[in-house]
């Protein structure tokens, strides 16, 4: 049980850890919690792409099957935000992935996703931690029984529906989308989406494969390089470039001028964009880019900064009527859909908005308008359990300057982050799902960025 911790999205671990017994505690522990809350309905459990994730799903389906749940099991691995948003359609007790997301093929991962859609709070999460436990079967003739289910048809129909309430319509006739499912469960939801709307969709990597092409689901630059070779490409027939992580939470865009558009931008253009027919606040987390509160202010909108982890911004959207909540890895969902990432419901969205206007040319606007910004992140390598000495001792070593520009305020949201004299920032957290100390920065410009990463380095490493 020690070794079953969950983190800023749920349980992941390396396979010599993740195993079948584990699993099966975690079932147990979710049927308890269910039973404890006196939630009686079925319970969908989903998977992503990886080669043990179909077995893992099945334990769990057995485990609540026999607790007395009705459990509905998709036909293969789908995207995590069709379950979340089945739970809300269904009215379902809950629901499982099994799922590592965006890490190596050798991890895998489970998450629980409580009955209105939105990421499971820690309170939630402690009570299923402090139930796991071998299984405890009830008698035969008292479990439940597993349904097949699909997921992807009431997924874009709500989607398109959305995006029509949105736009007016949708449709992308005449638009060229390069799809880049990186061998995840995106693949045959996200492009047949755009194609639905009448994209004329080209896929990358659509096939299974179970070890990602040898790399991590993760959609950053470097491992997008053929998307994006295929959009900035002269003469190349994609106008726009869509990738999505490992089970499709979140989103990544290529432009031809841009290449690879850096995820804060994408959420400025977005909250832009929605902003244009509506209003209402956004919600970020402290990570991401204050160009969103620059854009806010413009509309006289406010913006709430949450920790880093969706659960955070869903939690804040709940509270409010925020038209969108973000994060600067890619993770975005709005007003009117289930409180948890999608990047198959914002690949269309972001199609819709590309065809109001280029992208590259709406961020251009917005930079003349609001000045230009640039993030960055790098990481310190740190195990999780020294992170929160780390953490205690950088309190004691909070400078009155970095990189010679004074300290002007300290968020301790998550981690530290340090507001600095002439409108940069420098923040120091701990990641919740690799053993690393995440060091992030944003500036006007890629020098100032290289400064500030230093000096965060400088701070951090002797503290290791």
């Amino acid at each position: 049980m020690e070794a079953i911790t969950f983190g800023t999205d749920g349980w992941r671990a390396t396979l010599e850890e993740f195993t079948t017994p584990r699993v099966r505690m975690v079932g147990q522990a979710v049927a308890s919690y269910l039973a404890d809350e006196g939630r009686e309905g079925p319970v969908v459990v989903g998977y992503d792409a990886r080669e043990t994730s179909r077995g893992f799903a099945e334990e769990l389906a057995r485990v609540l099957c026999a607790n007395g749940f009705d459990v509905l099991l998709p036909e293969r691995d789908r995207p995590t935000p069709l379950i979340a948003s089945a739970i809300v359609d269904r009215d379902l007790a809950g629901g499982l992935v099994v799922t590592a997301s965006h890490n190596p093929p050798e991890y895998n991962g489970v998450k629980y996703i409580p009955d209105d859609g939105a990421p499971a709070l820690p309170e939630v999460t402690d009570a299923i931690a402090d139930r796991l436990a071998e299984p405890d079967p009830l008698p035969e003739d008292e479990h439940g029984v597993v349904r097949d289910v699909d997921l992807v048809a009431p997924h874009a129909d709500a989607a398109v529906a959305l995006v029509e309430s949105i736009t007016g319509d949708v449709d992308l006739g005449g638009l060229a989308v390069a799809y880049d499912a990186m061998h995840g469960s995106g693949r045959d939801t996200t492009d047949a989406l755009l194609e639905r709307a009448g994209a004329s969709v080209e896929c990358l990597r659509c096939e299974r494969d179970s070890e990602f092409g040898g790399s991590a689901p993760e959609p950053a630059a470097d491992h997008l390089e053929e998307l994006i070779k295929l959009v900035t490409d002269e003469g190349s027939d994609p106008e726009l470039g869509i990738a999505n992580d490992g089970d499709a939470d979140r989103i990544a865009v290529v432009t031809p001028e841009r290449g690879f558009l850096d995820e804060n931008l994408l959420f400025a253009a977005l909250y832009e964009y929605l902003l244009e027919d509506d209003t209402g606040s956004a919600v970020r987390s402290v990570s991401t880019t204050f160009l969103v509160d620059r854009i806010a202010a413009a509309h006289g909108e406010t913006v709430e900064e949450v920790p880093v982890g969706f659960k955070w911004v869903a939690d804040a959207m709940a509270d409010g009527d925020a038209l969108i909540g973000g994060e600067e890895s890619g993770g975005f969902t709005v007003r009117g859909h289930v409180r948890e990432k999608d990047g198959v419901l914002v690949a269309l969205l972001v199609a819709a908005m590309h065809a109001d206007e280029p992208i590259d040319e709406r961020i251009d606007r917005l930079l003349a308008e609001h000045g230009t910004v640039v993030q960055d992140k790098r990481s310190v390598a740190c195990p999780d359990h020294e992170k929160a000495r780390v953490l205690a001792d950088l309190e004691e070593e909070i400078p009155d300057s970095v990189a010679g520009t004074p300290v002007e305020g300290v968020n301790t949201a998550d981690g530290f982050k340090l507001q600095l004299g002439d409108g940069s920032w420098l923040l120091i957290r701990p990641s919740g799902t690799e053993p690393v100390i995440r060091i992030y920065a944003e500036a006007s410009d890629d020098e100032r960025i290289a400064e500030l990463l230093e000096a965060g380095t400088e701070l951090v490493e002797p503290l290791v």
